[in-house]
């Protein structure tokens, strides 16, 4: 089984910075595509950013330029550092990966992690 593992999340000012990790772990696998998503209240999860195995990333408009996203694949890890942080960027953010195991693809998701940004 694999699982991906959360932290980083909390209480921030407006301005301010967060980075959240995401580590997978289990047994034998390869990942993928892995990312961030984000759900606030009364609204859809959507795509903050992504990142290919050969570390190509993109992002979502609202945060270009604020967030960077990063792996080292040696850790099966992925990060998502937050810089300027906005109170619109308040959710809870949920990190997924595309992993092989036994020759199938399937999308594996954390449990989430609360960011709030608030004075």
């Amino acid at each position: 089984q694999v699982q991906l593992v959360e932290s980083g999340g909390g209480l921030v000012q407006p301005g301010g910075s967060l980075r959240l990790s995401c580590a997978a772990s289990g047994s034998t696998f390869s990942i993928g595509v892995m990312g961030w998503y984000r759900q606030a209240p009364g609204k859809e999860r959507e795509l903050v950013a992504a990142i290919g195995s050969g570390g190509g990333a993109n992002y979502a408009d609202s945060v270009k330029g604020r967030f960077t996203i990063s792996r080292d694949n040696a850790k099966n890890t992925v990060y998502l550092q937050m810089n300027s942080l906005k109170p619109e960027d308040t959710a809870v953010y949920y990190c997924n990966a595309d992993i092989r195991r036994v020759g199938a693809w399937a999308a594996y998701w954390g449990q989430g992690t609360q960011v709030t940004v608030s004075s």
